[in-house]
Order: C-alpha cells, then structure tokens, then sequence
C-alpha cells in the first residue's frame, strides 16, 4: 500500500537533503513533503555529489510525481564574471520546473527577481537572517520564504513570525543534523586558512580542528608576549553537538514555522531514508491528534545514523551546544573494554546496554585521547556470555576502552527497506463516460500543496454494441482503476455506462495506459510555466545577459583613497585621527564614549561611525536604535552595519543618518552594490575578492555607493554565540591577549563583545600597502585598518604609514612602497599576507 501523510494546515513541511540521487529516491521514499539539492554549479555543498543537468531535470520530475517539492539550491556569492551564466541557470532551473532557488547573494536574487519573477526565491540560512527587520527586508526584495540563523531561540523565532506572517513570508527552522560554529554567511575561517570559502560551498571544516586556548599579557601594539597555553582537558573547541529537536517536535510543531529542515546533503542514502522517516511519523502521529511521546527506539536509531552527540539547540535554549571532546561520529556505547588477550587479539567487551554487535558493524574503541582512537568492522557475529562479548581488534587496547557502534548494519538494512517501499501516489478521481461509444475519461488530480486540476481524455476506442457478452460496469470500473507501476492511484471512480457494449480488455488497458501518461503530462506541466511565459524569461535573459557580457565600464578615474580605521575604544579612535584617519568606525562596549570621540574626531577633521556589531538580534536594535536621534544631534552621522535588518532599523529610528556597509554584506558583483546604492554611502569589498574581481567590481560600479577595502589587519574570520573563553577558562578574559592556537602553532585572536559573543580573527595579518597604485588605480574610495584589539599606537602608527604610502602613490613614488611594507610587518600580529587580493581562493 503507498505510504499515506495526512496533513494539517497547521503542520509544518518535511524537508529534507539530497545530496544525490540516491538520497533524493530515499527522502521520497521516506515521507519528505520536500527536498532541497543542488546542481553541479552555483551550491553551497561543493563536495556533494550533487545532480547533473539530466539528472536534476529528472530528479525534479521524479519528486513532482510523488508529490514532492524541489527546492535547487544557488546559494553561493557570485563574481561579476559568472553573471551571465546564472542568468542562463535560474531560466533553465524555472523551465524544467523547480519550485523554488534559495540564494544567498542580494544581487543574484536581485537578477532573479529581473529575469524569472515567477520563480519563488528562498532566503538562504548564508544571508544571517537574524532579526524582524531582516525578514521584512527579505520580503521587499521578493523572498517567500527565509531560513533563520540556527543561532535564533524559539522565543525569537515566534516574534519574527508576527512580521513575517503579515508579510507573506515563510519561515524555515533547522531540525536535525550538523551545527555551524560561526553564524552562516560570516565565516571565513576556512577561507583565510586554505583558500577553501565556504560562501562558494568549498568549507574545509576547520571548527572540526584541534585548537588550544593561549593567552598573555600585550605589548604596546596589542601583541601577545610570552603566550601560555589554558589548561583544557578538550581540545576540539570549536566543534558543536549535532542537532535534533526531535524529543521536543510536539512543540516545535506549534510553532509558526512553515519549514522543518534536516541537514545532510553530504549524507548517505540509508541516513536520509532514516532521519526522514523517524521525523515523518513523529509529525504524522502530531497531525492525529493522538497524544505523542518520543520513541525511545527512535532516538536511539537517530543516534546509530550519525551524532557528535545530540543537542536540543539555540532554538530551544540548550545548555550546551559544543561537543569539544572529539569532532567526530559518536555512535551508541556498546560496552567496556574488561580485558585483552594479545594471542588471539581479541578484547573482551563488557556490554552497557541490550544493543548486540553484529557482522558488519563498525566500531569505534575511544580512549581519553581521540588521536589514539581506532576504528574496526566487525566480521561475524560473536557471541554473548554472561554480558560480555569478544571482540576482534587490528591492535592492542586497554581496559577501560569505551567501544561504541558507530554503523549498524541492522539499521543500514531497515533503512534499505524504506527505500524498497511503494512510493506516495497521487490521488485521481476518475469518471468514465461514453460518447456514442466512445470511452472518454476525465480526472481530478490531487497535488499535495496545490489547487487540483483537470485532465480530460477522449480516446480512440469506440466499443461496438456486444453480440453475446457485453462487459459489465465493474469489468470495465477493475480495468480503469488499476495504476500499478504508476505515480497514480484511483480515489474515487465513477462510471457513467449505457451497457451492452463489448471491447476487448487488452484495449481497454491499452487506453488506461494512454491515458495515465496524459495525466502524468499534465502532473508535470503544472509545475512547469507556459511557452508564453518561458519566452518572456527568454527575452528577459537575451536583455540581462547582453546588460552584464557588455564590456565592463572604464574605471573611475584614478583615486586617492581616504584613510578608515576600525577600533574598539576612545583612545584608538583619537589615535587614529593623530595618525591620518578621516573617517573612525568605534565598536566600543561602552556607548557614553560615542559623543566624546565624536568631538575628537570632528576636532581633528574626521567623521566619527557607530560600527554596529555583526550580528544585531532584539536587545541590542531595541537598545541601539532609542539611542539614534540623540546621537544624530550630537554630531555624530554614521552607522555601520552588517546586515539588512539593522539597515532598516537604523532607517527607521534615524533617517537623516548616513549609512556605511561592513564586509558582512557579502558584496561580490556589481548588481548586489547597485541594489544597495540607494542605501549606503559607502560599502566595503568581500576581502575574499581578488584583485582582478575587485576592478571588474569597481569598474562596473562607480562612485555609487562608494567602494572600501580592508587594506591591513587580522581579518574577522568568525563570529559565535560560544562564549569561547568563559566555557574553556572558566573566566572573562579582562585586558589580556586571547587566542587559539592550531597544530601549526598559528595564532588565532579572538574577542568578545559586550553581550558575549566571540569574534576570531585571521592568524597572520591582511597587508595591501604595497597595493596601494593597483587600489587607487581601480578608483577605490577608502581604504580601511582593523585596530581593533591592538591599542591605540598600532592605530596611530599604521594609519600615519597607510597615510605616508597614499601620499607616495599620488607623487608617482611607489618605490617608496617597499620601505613602509617593512615598517608595517614590524608591527604586524602573526606576519603579514596579501590574502584573497592576490592569490583569490580555491576553486
């Protein structure tokens, strides 16, 4: 019998990953009201196998047959250059009928919105949604739904909902599988470190890593000097638990959410078929109105598929996200190790529970070290004695070994069944009628999370009146009802029949047949637009495409770039107006400074900013934006912001306000700056840009807004709601110097903010004074110093160099470049890079 899903209204969407075709044919097997994939191009999860062109135009047809949703992911930041191409790529995608893209990029929604409006747009969990503000914003540039930042509690997410309702918008909460370390969209650590950005799908997880906490006392260039190592029984500091909200779905159900999403497009088949279908009889059993309880059984099945252990999550106030012991698959404890016998190589196992190994098991013998951890399969089922089991193993291990199943073979076999099931038919009333004898057919079709639609077919068999044997009403009704084999089955049948006719049942079948395939047709056309609205696309693309593949503009005309400093206190920000800085963008945990900075900055003939932090939830915009007017009058006429939601806010409270856009905008193209000219005055670049990526950018854009770039500095490479130093040390860090340390000895510092949220930044120094001619040349407005962290001598001192080098390039000495390159290395944290502005990154 085909699974049945009863749905309610009020319940929410099953989404789930398929990182490849397998995973795909097993969400659907599974219960999945919805997946979401990628193609080979343009998707966040680079090292899926992800879906060919064939592939995905079949896999959309294969999940539209079944009464499933696609969503196609192209969720990555795009460079001017591939314009053109994702143009091309979100028309096809709205032929062959995707149900919705999710993007990340403001100016690919941007295209999308030109070229395909009738293709819905998801707002991507890259964009760091994180607040009302930012979802009202996500409407107003065309989303219909936004997946929320993991790191939003449920409290938030159902005051989000009140807008987002009003608004029309979605809203799609994460339910199950891996946590991010660093809120999605803002992470570059991967980045900085090896070249692989995670905003191009490319993460090399290195929040999976070994790190060690250090930390010293600082020079007077805010340098660490004799670092120590925190005492620390973990290692693994930034590896988190894996979530599963399961235990907790008859509340998550109630919520006003549209969308429960289970992570793992880099899974198995067998996890999804396994995740999907625990997740779909939970919320079934919800929709019944029985009363429902978690099954014991099925969190342990969830556990055997995959855990670094479980986690309730920031959306349900968890205690305790991080699993800093070890980054890898947990599995279930099966038992102790209680002896070894080196002849045989065997290790007795004393058993924890009634879970029993069985051939084909993996297992994992865990120590207190998870670098002398060792893994095995098991050949052969062993026997148990007493409680006890032996076990064979590669090499010697001790008593007290924990021994965990981490594969189970049982559960690999119960998954493969689910994926062996009938898949979900799609419902057909039918009629059958006779028109002169002619048999005609007509059926309502049934699309869960669509209007039901016609299909009518008259077919070629006209059946002659019986000389002896005519059929019967129910010979013919058997004959039309059956859909083995077929996405259909037949709800209702009705059978108008005058009697005494006679065909044989060969053509009968011959003609349901036929007909069927007319009604899969029409099922696929209806998630299809018309030839009409694919040749409007069509010239829409011709025009768009014409627009970005035109030579690039000249560039502005060659520019001395003002100076920017970023900073963290008053003294800073008067130290950088003694070194040259025109504009000071202050960060500071104590806001009575602002009005007195301003004064000095003003006095010194530079503008003071209020840079807001990267991530701006309810406290902070309630309490920030009271503050606006006051602060407008007193002199000071910028913001900073990271985000579109703290744009609005900032709008809202002070409209005369100047606004000025962090790198947490993610601009990489043309059309994402364009869609925020109207906003901003002045922009800052992605760092991840290269140089060549930068000029096409400049050139492209021109003054408007203006155009910075971060010229020198360790690089903000994460941002966290871990209060790092707190869970490790066991202390606020007070004025010391605080970092972590990788298996290379890099030096990685990281900062709190005043509401506790920790920042980590690049081990080696961003450093582009001897860029300088190439920068101006592109006719970069600003160039910007991140002090921030490093005292006010390293503020003044690198901005009067960066002032020194802006005022050779302008006499036509760049000889004189060299010279300030070492001064400024002298001074930097860790050494000095040219990063992404010269190498670019992995591809």
């Amino acid at each position: 019998m085909p699974q049945k899903h009863p749905q309610r209204s009020w319940l929410p969407e099953l989404l789930a990953p398929a990182g490849s075709p397998e995973a795909l044919t097993a969400a659907v097997a599974a219960g999945a009201d919805a997946v979401y994939l990628a193609g080979k191009r343009f998707g966040a999860r680079h090292y899926a196998a992800n879906f060919s062109d064939e592939e995905l135009r079949s896999a959309i047809d294969y999940a539209h047959l079944h009464g499933v949703r696609v969503y196609v992911t192209v969720n990555i930041l795009v460079r001017d250059a591939e314009l053109p191409d994702v143009a091309r790529y979100l028309l096809w995608l709205y032929e062959i009928g995707a149900d919705a893209v999710l993007v990340q990029d403001i100016g690919v929604a941007s295209l999308a919105r030109e070229v395909v409006p009738d293709l819905p747009l998801h707002a991507s969990t890259q964009m760091t949604v994180h607040n009302r503000e930012g979802v009202a914003r996500a409407a107003r540039e065309g989303f219909s739904r936004v997946v929320l930042a993991r790191e939003l509690t449920l409290a938030e997410i159902e005051e989000i909902a009140r807008v987002a309702d009003a608004r029309g918008v979605g809203l799609e909460v994460f339910a199950h599988g891996a946590l991010c370390y660093c809120y999605s969209g803002q992470c570059l650590l991967s980045s900085v470190i090896g070249g692989r950005s995670g905003n191009r799908g490319m993460c090399a997880q290195p929040c999976r890593k070994p790190y060690r906490l250090v930390t010293s006392e600082m020079d007077d260039l805010g340098r660490p000097k004799d670092l120590r190592r925190v005492p620390a029984k973990d290692h693994y500091l930034l590896s988190t638990r894996d979530l599963a909200i399961y235990p907790y779905l008859d509340r998550i159900v109630r919520a006003p959410v549209a969308s429960l999403k289970i992570e793992g497009r880099m899974r198995s088949a067998e996890y999804v078929a396994t995740v999907v279908s625990i997740y779909r009889r939970a919320l079934d059993a919800i929709a019944s109105g029985v009363a429902w309880s978690p099954s014991p059984d099925d969190i342990r099945d969830l556990a055997l598929a995959f855990n670094r252990e479980f986690t309730e999550g920031y959306i349900l106030g968890a205690s305790e996200i991080m699993a800093r012991d070890r980054p890898g698959n947990r599995g279930i404890l099966l038992g102790t190790v209680t002896g070894y016998d080196p002849r045989r190589r065997e290790a007795a196992v004393r058993l924890a529970g009634d879970l029993m190994p069985r051939s084909g098991d993996g297992l994992a013998f865990c120590t207190n070290d998870p670098d002398r951890d060792m893994g095995t399969v098991l050949r052969g089922t062993p026997a148990v004695r007493d409680g006890t089991v032996r076990l064979n193993v590669p090499k010697p291990v001790g008593q007290g070994t924990r021994v965990f199943i981490t594969k189970s073979a049982d559960l690999e076999e119960r998954a493969k069944r689910i994926m062996e099931r009938p898949l979900r038919q799609l419902p057909l009333d039918l009629t059958v009628s006779f028109d002169d004898g002619t048999l005609c057919l007509e059926a309502m079709v049934f699309v869960h999370g669509s209007e039901p639609f016609r299909v009518r077919y008259r077919s070629d068999l006209r059946m002659e009146p019986a000389r002896s044997r005519p059929l019967t009403r129910e010979t013919i009704a058997e004959q039309l009802s059956k859909t083995g084999g077929t996405p259909f089955v037949v709800r209702r049948m009705e059978v108008d029949y005058p009697g005494g006719l006679f065909a044989p049942l060969g053509e009968l079948n011959r003609v349901r047949r036929s007909f069927l395939v007319r009604v899969e047709e029409a099922v696929l056309a209806a998630h299809r637009p018309g030839p009409e609205a694919v040749s409007a696309a069509r010239e829409r693309i011709e025009a768009a495409v014409a627009r970005l593949e035109r030579p690039r503009d000249p560039y502005p005309a060659h520019r001395i770039p003002s100076v920017s400093v970023y900073t963290d206190t008053l003294e800073g920000a008067a130290a950088a107006v003694r070194g040259g800085a025109t504009t000071v963008y202050l960060e500071p945990s104590d806001l009575p400074h602002l009005n007195e900075a301003a004064a000095i900055c003003r006095d010194g003939g530079a503008d003071l900013v209020w840079k807001w932090p990267a991530i701006t939830r309810r406290r902070f915009l309630d309490a920030a934006s009271s503050l606006l007017p006051s602060l407008y009058e007193a002199g000071i006429h910028g913001v900073m912001v990271s985000g579109m939601g703290a744009l609005d806010a900032v709008q809202r409270a002070e409209p005369r306000m100047r606004l000025y856009g962090a790198a947490g905008l993610n601009i990489w193209n043309h059309l994402t700056a364009q869609r925020l000219t109207s906003y901003f005055q002045r922009c800052t670049a992605s760092p991840e840009l290269s140089a060549a990526d930068l000029a096409r950018l400049a050139g492209r854009i021109g003054d408007a807004p203006e155009l910075e770039v971060i010229v020198q500095g360790n690089l903000e490479a994460m941002v966290t709601e871990d209060h790092l130093v707190v869970a490790v040390a066991g202390e606020q860090p007070g004025n010391r110097f605080m970092g972590i340390e990788d298996q290379r000895n890099r030096i990685f510092p990281i900062r709190s903010d005043s509401e506790g949220r920790t920042y980590i930044a690049n081990a080696v120094e961003t450093c582009l004074i001897d860029h300088l001619p190439r920068i101006a040349g592109m006719g970069i407005a600003a160039v910007a110093i991140d002090a921030r962290g490093r005292g006010p001598r390293y503020a003044e001192e690198v901005a009067r160099l960066y002032r020194e080098g802006i005022d050779a390039v302008s006499r036509g000495d760049h000889g004189a470049l060299s010279a300030l390159k070492d001064k400024v290395k002298r001074r930097a944290l860790g050494g000095i890079t040219g990063g992404h502005f010269v190498r670019g990154i992995e591809e």
